[in-house]
């Protein structure tokens, strides 16, 4: 039995508020265990100076953690992004791309805030998953309107964290698994059940074919099941 008492297949209870800001264009608040993050989308009408012209759109992430989101006072970013933190936001937004066709949005940009109110593991799966809601959130009103075709929406996108602690396979880690994990993985899937990414590290001994097969069995429960959540949410 795990620390927080589930399973070694079983998600931490997760729940998507969709709305949750009055002031963004699309937003959700999605809560993982104890892990909270909310995400906001943005759409603005341009793009990148490099891809002005090209009649495609973008999407891309923002990440960051509050201060008090951890158990010792993480400071704020002042002096600009962390290596940690650049390479979370690129994860989003190169995830959350999937999602979208870029040539059906046009020469628009999509941001996708993602603010880690509290952090017990999980959290860029988090960002991920929730972002995709706010992002939907934010297309459909582009739809609604006629500016955009609905085609514009791709595919869901899910992510969830696996890993192996004292030789378990466990889906869905919390912090104090995935602080003494001895393999840790992130993987993120389409609503099809293709990968989009997979991140995965020995941090304290290397892993097998057979273990491997495992870590993505429990993948794809996880995404599958968060994938339905955000369905139910998004209905």
């Amino acid at each position: 039995m795990r620390i927080d008492g589930r399973s070694n297949d079983e998600l931490r209870p997760v729940t998507i508020t969709p709305g949750y800001l009055d002031t963004a264009d699309g937003s959700a608040l999605i809560a993982c265990g104890k892990t909270r993050v909310l995400c906001a989308a943005t759409i603005e009408a341009s793009v990148p100076p490099w891809l002005a012209g090209q009649g495609r759109g973008w999407v891309t992430g923002e990440y960051a953690m509050l201060p008090s989101s951890t158990l010792t006072r993480t400071p704020r970013e002042t002096r600009g992004p962390s290596g940690r933190t650049q390479e979370v936001q690129r994860l989003v937004g190169r995830c959350l791309r999937a999602a979208v066709d870029l040539t059906a949005l046009g020469e628009r940009m999509v941001i996708i805030d993602c603010d880690v109110l509290q952090a017990d593991g999980g959290t860029r799966t988090a960002a991920i998953t929730g972002g995709y809601v706010a992002l939907v959130l934010a297309l459909r009103k582009l739809i609604q309107t006629g500016a955009i075709d609905a085609r514009v929406l791709r595919s869901a996108v899910a992510a969830v964290s696996v890993g192996l602690v004292n030789g378990e396979a466990l889906l869905d880690l919390c912090y104090q698994e995935d602080s003494r994990a001895e393999v840790d993985f992130n993987v993120v899937m389409d609503g099809s059940g293709r990968y989009i990414e997979i991140q995965g590290t020995a941090e304290g001994q290397p892993f097998s074919d057979a273990e491997l097969a495992r870590f993505l069995v429990l993948a794809r429960q996880g995404t599958a099941h968060l994938m339905a959540l955000q369905r139910r949410v998004l209905e």
